[in-house]
């Protein structure tokens, strides 16, 4: 009766892919509101606000606006980036995984979806600063959803182990 009582005073630990959509979402907003901060302070040319250039009318993208729409935007499309790295990575452990995706979304970013772009120079017409800011927020950010969706599937899959014996 006690364990009983003991596990009703806490919650129900998140189902993992409700926690993979959170991460997803969570990682796009903060890194490209980190994105928007460091081309403020002129550390990159490129602003959050490229990727609704080909596809929204009016001036309403460069603005405030646009900023903030471009940001939860970013993290929509962090989702999906989160749950392809759930499917495909999630099991293996350590930071390295996490890099190495943040940059393979680096080089998928400005060398294959580059023509989506039109905003963007091409990634050797970039500044340093620019090539370098970016390669290491994409680096941080694939380290972000790689170590956070890794944590809690070995997380999940221990207390599986523990629920089960």
């Amino acid at each position: 009766m006690t364990n009983e009582n003991e596990a009703a005073k806490y919650p129900k630990p998140m189902a993992f892919p409700v926690m993979v959509f959170w991460t997803g979402l969570f990682g796009g907003i903060f890194w490209s509101s980190v994105g928007f901060i460091t081309y403020y302070l002129n550390f990159t040319e490129i602003r959050p606000n490229v990727i609704l250039i080909p596809w929204a009318l009016g001036n309403w993208k460069y603005d405030w606006v646009g900023t903030v729409v471009s940001i939860l935007f970013l993290g929509v499309i962090s989702i999906g980036v989160a749950f392809i790295y759930s499917a495909l990575l999630k099991r293996f452990n350590g930071l390295w995984f996490g890099i190495g995706y943040g940059i393979i979304l680096f080089f998928i970013v400005f060398l294959l979806l580059h023509p989506l772009f039109p905003d963007i120079k091409p990634l050797l017409k970039l500044n340093r600063n620019t090539v370098i800011t970016s390669f290491c927020l994409f680096i941080i950010y694939g380290m972000f959803i790689g170590y956070s969706i890794n944590y809690e599937y070995q997380n999940k899959k221990e207390q599986e182990k523990e629920a089960a014996s």
